[in-house]
């Protein structure tokens, strides 16, 4: 009877979906993994309603539909039956990639290049916040003290802290630009040193006329420069770079591959761009960031209003990351961010929009819906407002949140706040703004508004009609009648004797709350919750005695159900099902009992982290509905068998 559920799941996602739409099917340790022809004719609050579907969204070239850990593979199982054509990883990577061209490509290019050096840079930022707030002579005279009693040895480490990042950033592109481009990241580190070198006369100083740097000229008129700033220019050199790498690698006979080619990459890649690319390159960053300093300065915060209220258009459908070349070009060569103050208003009108709904709504599973959503925005993560509230009713909470947040934009244009880095979004993103004391008030006040703007209007005019029904409702009496008949063991555990287990650290690391968690079903605990760790060894160990229900195919999850019926999923990384098991060792099989401490995982978490994996791995109640309480109990540094979630029922 139960088999004949998962069928049914499975017959009724291939039907909503359309079999003639899907191209192949593939699963991971939660979620079943559709690539489609077409996602738009998917119609998605239907499928939502089939039975033990969490929800869906549409991500990586992916119609993603979020079942859960032990139920997924039993309805791939089902679609299996039905003959459907399923490929390898390898081969839906290869239509992924095929699918997405112009813009869409772009736009993943730039965010597989900049998301690892994201944090390098608002690290950064913060060094520089901290250094305008500390060596500020009105900070000081609260102290007795001014900026000239300041030894120079701590001038000189602050210093190295805060131009560090920047007056190395081409190499830092380079690395990264290298890396998605398929060519060797070192090659392209040490080019990018190259092209900042302290032997080249310094691009800053040649364009100031006051320096007396001028730059060398070569074949009596191709000025020679550093490329200090330069964004673009090391995109464009690690492109070229990677590309004759890749063609050499081809053709060099083994005996020379290893010395050869890289001469060959680093002597004309940097020659090309030294004497041709780099200059050209520079002048087009220049223009490119007057034009949106230009757009920014428009006057009555009309540009700022532009900025504001499309950029959580751009989030939606993914082409925000020319933003993100944008502003590092920006803070290279103004040292200031105007744009990622504008986008941010969108973050506090998110807030707003949960808020709201929080305090109208009577489903009560739209409110825990919008408190999750909104702990979630606090620390940048939006996906879950903008797909799990906004676009879901009728987008009138969007047009209300694109309103507040360009309303919101507007006033910081007009009052040029502006922001010393990027990459903090909501709470953290006060720090961006510490370095002066207007600009972290207007900043403050002005998020507050928009805050306040987007609650008022989204809880007046953009709760739809359908939220504010009682809660007990006849559709859902039936949906808990099928949830009896379909999971009858499960409703067995709710009645069962009172326990209180707890459930230890099987990774030692960093404590990550599952809310913080960089996957939006994660975050949004639709799984269930639990609490996640960001290791620093490569080893999983039994958190607890359990048995071993679930060894996935690619080793990257094991599922354990403890001798008190607590389901539990690790996931060991974000997407490493993409790996097909590369990188990982497991030592146990399903069906063995294991024991506190017993060692279930290995994994190379440099490997991993090399081929683009953030190794955050959560530790899942994965039927959390089951209990009372599910509490998170690490917080910092974990060692392995530390405490960290305790389930009461």
């Amino acid at each position: 009877m139960e088999n004949k559920n998962y069928q049914d799941t499975a017959r009724q996602i291939v039907e909503i979906v359309g079999r003639d739409n899907i191209i192949s099917a593939t699963h991971c340790a939660t979620r079943l993994r559709l690539i489609v022809k077409d996602k738009d004719v998917i119609d998605e609050k239907k499928l939502e309603k089939v039975p033990f579907v969490k929800g869906t969204f549409f991500n990586a070239g992916q119609y993603q539909v979020i079942l859960g850990t032990g139920i997924v593979n039993k309805v791939y199982a089902g679609i299996e039956q039905m003959n459907l054509k399923t490929l390898s990883k390898q081969e839906q990577d290869e239509i992924i990639k095929k699918q997405q061209k112009g813009v869409k490509r772009l736009m993943r290019m730039l965010g597989d290049i900049f998301v690892p050096i994201i944090p390098v840079i608002a690290a950064t930022g913060l060094f520089l916040g901290l250094k305008g707030c500390l060596f500020n002579d009105n900070v000081l005279a609260l102290f007795g003290a001014n900026s000239s009693m300041i030894p120079n040895y701590i001038v000189t480490l602050v210093n190295v802290l805060t131009e560090t990042a920047f007056a190395f950033l081409p190499a830092i592109i380079c690395w990264s630009a290298f890396k998605v481009f398929g060519g060797t990241p070192v090659i392209g580190m040490v080019i990018g040193l190259m092209l900042v070198s302290p032997i080249l006369p310094n691009a800053y100083s040649v364009a100031d006329p006051n320096s007396g740097i001028e730059a060398v000229k070569a074949f009596g008129g191709i000025p020679i420069v550093g490329c200090q700033g330069s964004v673009l220019t090391a995109i464009l050199t690690a492109l070229i770079g990677a590309s004759l790498e890749k063609k050499l690698r081809k053709v060099m006979p083994n005996a020379l591959d290893l010395i050869m080619t890289p001469f060959i990459v680093m002597l004309a890649t940097f020659l090309a761009t030294i004497l041709g690319i780099g200059p050209v390159m520079h002048i087009v960053e220049l223009k490119l960031v007057q034009i949106v300093e230009l757009l920014i300065g428009i006057p009555f915060g009309i540009g700022g209003f532009l900025i504001g209220a499309t950029y959580p258009l751009l989030v939606i459908t993914g082409l925000h990351h020319t933003y993100t070349m944008i502003e590092t070009s920006l803070l290279a060569n103004t040292g200031f961010n105007p744009v990622i103050t504008l986008c941010a208003m969108y973050g506090f009108a998110n807030v707003g929009t949960c808020l709201a709904f929080f305090a109208k709504a009577k489903k009560e599973n739209v409110r825990q819906t919008a408190v999750g959503a909104m702990l979630s925005q606090l620390f940048g993560i939006s996906e879950p407002v903008l797909f799990g509230i906004q676009i879901r009713y009728n987008l009138r909470p969007l047009v209300i949140m694109l309103c507040s947040s360009g309303l919101g934009a507007a006033l910081l244009s007009v009052l040029n706040i502006q922001s010393n880095s990027y990459g903090l979004a909501v709470l953290p993103s006060y720090l961006m703004y510490i370095y002066e004391g207007r600009q972290l008030l207007w900043y403050f006040i002005v998020s507050l508004f928009s805050v306040t703007l987007c609650f008022v209007l989204t809880y007046m005019f953009g709760i739809p009609q359908e939220v504010l029904e009682a809660d007990r409702t006849a559709s859902q009496a039936g949906n808990d009648a099928d949830v009896m008949e379909t999971e009858p063991q499960t409703k067995e555990k709710t009645v069962s004797q009172p326990i209180s287990v707890r459930i230890n650290s099987p990774l030692a690391g960093k404590a990550v709350s599952m809310k913080e968690v960089p996957d939006d079903t994660f975050a949004a605990q639709v799984l269930g919750k639990g609490m996640a760790v960001l290791p620093d060894e490569g080893k999983v160990f039994a958190p607890c005695e359990a048995q071993v229900t679930t060894v996935f195919d690619t080793k990257h999850a094991i599922g354990l159900t403890t001798k008190d019926g607590v389901e539990l999923l690790i996931h060991i990384g974000i997407n490493t099902v993409e790996l097909g098991g590369k990188y990982y060792e497991i030592h146990v099989a399903e069906g063995d009992q294991v024991q506190p401490g017993q060692l279930m995982a290995t994994f190379d978490i440099t490997e991993i982290q090399n081929a683009g994996y953030n190794m955050t791995t959560p530790v899942i109640v994965t039927n959390t509905d089951d209990y009372r309480l599910v509490e998170e109990l690490a917080f910092g540094t974990v060692r392995y068998m530390d405490p960290l979630i305790r389930v009461e029922n």
